[in-house]
């Protein structure tokens, strides 16, 4: 586990996500060598796919901690790396809204 973020207050997700989005697709032709993001981007799909299962387990380790603060910042990590996924498959945010907004009864 990574250490816990200080200072976080509530922001609005929907800007949140847009500009966290608009980052990582500015990073699909970054130097690999200087940023994470773009290593994600053109690294093996294997490994991708790999740090979001670790991901998604560390959530559900940091669920069953019942640990607010764990949580939060694992279920950020999580995110971070679905919308990398997300990048590089080529769906993007628009798309997934529409496909929750499709799914609401």
């Amino acid at each position: 586990m990574g250490e816990r973020t200080a200072g976080v207050t509530p922001a609005d997700i929907g800007d949140v996500l847009a500009e966290l989005a608009e980052v990582i697709r500015g990073r699909v032709t970054a130097d690999p060598e200087t940023s994470y993001t773009a290593r994600l981007l053109q690294g093996s799909d294997d490994k991708l796919l790999s740090k979001l299962a670790e991901e998604a387990s560390e959530v559900i380790m940091a669920c069953k901690d019942d640990d607010h603060d764990h949580i939060r910042y694992e279920a950020a990590d999580l995110v971070y790396h679905l919308l990398v996924v997300l990048e590089r498959h080529g769906v993007a945010l628009d798309d997934l809204a529409g496909e929750l907004a499709a799914r609401r009864h």
